[in-house]
């Protein structure tokens, strides 16, 4: 069960140096294209074996076992020698998802259908893959498939982990909230653990009940024993924090993710939020130049443009802006969805119809209070704000605690005349967390000046 619960609480030099980062960030996007080659040779089978009757010589459990690298090379390794083993494709296609997640390429993607496809090839059906299959869908954002595989898997095992939580995950994506709540009892009833706990609190707080969600997320980090676990945990706890403004207690926590794994990419992106909004924009800096570098993602990529903008240096903040719009790229070349991040990027620092293009395919897609910000931005950057307010209010209707959805519904009731309304929620926002993010605080301010000095 979910700890503790109980049934009734569910200058020139720096210009050079910015060209050898965007170049070597560009360059780090290009050759995930083609990374990876080894495993896809692997793929060749030479027919000339039975397939597997067990599930697999090789435990899933290898890809939490340390070296994600390394369990994939022994994964491969095996495969070359018992190519018909359809337990060990699936968990080989599991371990790619998992490693496009903390390396953020999206070409191992492709990688991952490769393999789950051959597991289900030799064995229809098998519960291994069907559960992969889920994981990989919810990583590309195709929630829907996400929901379908996990509902087949747990056809087979009701009782599987990666299952349940992958259920979780794609009733939370598509704005289901009442039913992943209900899913996450289910879990925890049915697999306790980390896992479930995690997804348990994060579906409390997105309905604004950050007490529970803490107070879970402590016991379930009292409980976790490998480096893995407890960076995730603690990774979680960290950006729990960080969203109530609590910027010392992030940073306690970003550290102890840290101390588990150095590498850990949500940690050391958290980090440098926490830095920043603590006033600490140097080492901020320092922190997110590191990040992108080796990990040039949406997320960190605009807070260091943000950063780099507030300090006065624009071009390097372009820099970062367009390398989004690669990333992008990548990532759709590679299957996944990714008209969220567009529209969340190019509204602030792109293309502002692009933006509102994509916010509405992905309204289209699924009902979230984060789909419905987004939209709700990407409508007001196009100077459509009567038709942006009702979705600026459906993002904070559940409860969920996020300063930047105040912010952007203020900014919006400040544009339709509501005044009285906007005035309420930028001080909402700023007293949640007022360094949510580089730019729109300070534009938050400046707002909620002017309104004030208007009464």
């Amino acid at each position: 069960m979910v700890p503790g619960s109980n049934d009734d609480e569910t200058a020139a030099g720096g210009r050079r140096l910015r060209a050898l980062q965007l170049g070597g960030s560009a360059v780090l996007l290009a050759i995930a294209l083609t990374a990876g080659s080894i495993a896809v040779g692997a793929l060749r089978d030479d027919g000339g074996t039975s397939v597997a009757a067990a599930p697999s010589a090789v435990s899933p459990a290898i890809l939490s076992s340390g070296d994600l690298d390394a369990s994939i090379a022994s994964l491969q390794a095996h495969l070359r020698s018992q190519p018909r083993d359809f337990g060990g494709w699936a968990t080989l296609g599991l371990g790619y998802v998992e490693q496009a997640r903390t390396k953020g390429d999206p070409s191992r993607y492709p990688q991952a259908e490769k393999a789950l496809k051959r597991s289900l090839e030799l064995r229809a059906d098998n519960e291994q893959a069907l559960a992969g299959r889920a994981a990989l869908a919810a990583a590309r954002h195709d929630f829907t498939d996400a929901l379908k595989y996990a509902d087949r898997t747990l056809k087979q095992n009701p009782y599987n982990e990666r299952a349940l939580s992958s259920r979780i995950d794609a009733l939370v994506e598509l704005g289901r909230y009442a039913d992943a709540a209900k899913a996450a009892d289910t879990a925890d009833s049915r697999k306790p653990g980390i896992p479930v706990f995690t997804r348990y609190a994060y579906v409390r707080e997105l309905r604004g009940d950050v007490t529970t969600a803490e107070r879970v997320l402590k016991q379930a980090l009292t409980s976790a024993s490998t480096p893995g676990d407890i960076a995730y945990v603690a990774g979680q706890l960290g950006q729990l924090a960080w969203n109530q403004g609590q910027y010392e207690k992030a940073l306690t926590y970003y550290a102890r993710a840290l101390a588990a794994d150095e590498d850990y990419l949500p940690a050391l992106e958290g980090r440098a939020r926490a830095q920043a909004a603590s006033g600490d924009r140097k080492e901020a800096v320092r922190g997110l130049e590191q990040v992108v570098a080796r990990y040039p993602l949406p997320g960190p990529l605009v807070e260091l443009g943000e950063l780099y903008e507030q300090g006065g240096d624009k071009a390097g903040a372009d820099d970062q802006y367009a390398l989004v719009d690669a990333w992008t790229a990548l990532a759709r070349a590679n299957g996944v969805n990714a008209d969220l991040d567009t529209a969340l990027a190019a509204a602030d620092h792109g293309d502002r119809k692009a933006a509102l293009r994509a916010a509405r395919a992905e309204w289209e897609r699924r009902h979230t209070v984060h789909t419905a910000d987004a939209l709700a931005w990407a409508l007001h950057v196009n100077g459509k704000d009567a038709e942006a307010l009702p979705y600026a209010k459906r993002a904070t209707a559940t409860g969920y605690r996020n300063a930047a959805f105040l912010y952007h519904r203020g900014i919006i009731e400040r544009a339709t005349g509501h005044e009285k309304d906007a005035r309420t929620h930028l001080k909402a926002a700023l007293k949640l967390n007022p360094g949510f993010s580089p730019l729109g605080a300070d534009a938050a301010r400046e707002a909620l000046k002017d309104l004030e000095a208007a009464k």
